[in-house]
């Protein structure tokens, strides 16, 4: 096997990057584009063999998007070629890669070190519909073919479909199954959301690989900022970390586990500070009125602790109730911190105890 980058990228081979919206896909794209053009260093350390890259967006301009990224990101512009249109006959047309595929072959001949090709979205390389197998792959076989003929990595960009969350990764690419059944690598980015102390972090994965190992991948951040050298030029750029471990299945369900979890958390704690702004409630209406609105018990208890309850145990006569320690004064929400799974417990008193469990360490998402 020939490595443009081992064991993510291969010569001869058609490689897939999906995920979700701003998680930085083609920005990812890019920051390859530019370790291949100025022979830098990849996420793992090791050093690209320098060679020509060709990359087409039909999502972002040239000039005021694609070209600052590669600069940020250290490329050699000199050997990266970005393709805008094809000429037939007089006119000049944008380039399509259902249509141009020979168009750019014939070019890309008269080059003979490239070694990736961006396509993004890979999509538009599909003339009929692209939920149907048979006609995904027709699509996709002339950037195999292309791969193959010029001794190169394709890579193309794609995202999610909508409602797949826990899904198998290479189920949720969008269309047919055949998109990441085609590719030899398929990689997926997942983003976690920021909470309290904990920033943002976000990971790319590989999802599946017939040609090396499955699984693992690397941490990374985007940073947004001024181009050095072009004063008021702004441009995103990929900024490395360390390698993670664990399948992109488990890291991807864990990551919105806790993101679940956290907007689960924000929307009781909203909830329960509406229901208690009118005065004392009973805990066991709380508990009744909450599981109406689809809101689990063991949520409003750590609710009740980041709005600011104050709890109240009945007597004999008197029953436990839950209000607001001062219902004039409304204050930010405290973050709510990912929990590790409880015990069950039928401790529900009037302090919403958790039972021995409470004093376990916390879980955090940490891969």
């Amino acid at each position: 096997m020939d490595w443009v980058w081992d064991g993510w990228l291969a010569a001869g081979k058609l490689h897939l990057i999906g995920g979700a919206p701003s998680t930085g896909k083609t920005t990812i794209a890019i920051s390859l584009a530019a370790i291949i053009s100025s022979g830098g260093l990849w996420p793992d350390g090791s050093r690209a063999l320098v060679g020509d890259v060709a990359i087409w967006s039909g999502e972002d301009d040239n000039v005021d998007t694609l070209n600052p990224r590669l600069r940020a990101a250290g490329a050699d512009t000199s050997r990266v070629f970005v393709v805008e249109g094809v000429h037939e006959g007089c006119e000049r047309r944008p380039f399509d890669p259902a249509h141009h595929m020979e168009a750019l072959r014939e070019a890309l001949l008269r080059r003979p070190h490239v070694r990736l090709i961006v396509i993004d979205p890979i999509v538009s390389a599909i003339t009929g519909d692209s939920h149907k197998n048979a006609e995904v792959r027709r699509g996709l076989q002339p950037l195999v073919d292309l791969a193959l003929e010029l001794g190169c990595a394709v890579l193309g960009v794609t995202h999610f479909s909508k409602g797949t969350s826990g899904s198998n990764p290479l189920e949720r690419i969008i269309g047919s199954i055949a998109f990441s059944a085609l590719p030899r690598v398929v990689m997926v980015t997942v983003k976690q959301e920021p909470e309290g102390d904990q920033p943002e972090r976000r990971f790319l994965l590989r999802a599946k690989s017939n040609i090396s190992q499955d699984g693992g991948g690397f941490a990374y951040d985007l940073e947004q900022g001024e181009l050095q050298g072009y004063p008021g030029v702004m441009a995103s750029s990929v900024r490395w970390g360390h390698p993670v471990r664990g399948t992109a299945r488990e890291l991807l369900a864990e990551a919105e586990r806790c993101d679940d979890e956290r907007h689960e958390g924000r929307n009781a704690a909203e909830w329960l500070r509406e229901l208690l702004s009118a005065g004392p409630v009973q805990v066991k209406d709380v508990r009744r009125l909450g599981a109406d609105e689809g809101i689990a018990w063991r949520t409003l208890q750590r609710a009740m602790r980041s709005v600011g309850v104050d709890s109240r145990r009945g007597g004999f006569s008197m029953p436990a109730t839950w209000s607001l320690r001062d219902p004039g004064i409304v204050a930010p929400l405290a973050p709510l911190a990912p929990l590790a799974p409880l015990a069950p417990t039928s401790i529900d008193g009037a302090n919403g105890d958790f039972g021995v469990n409470d004093r376990a360490e916390r879980e955090v998402f940490n891969l």
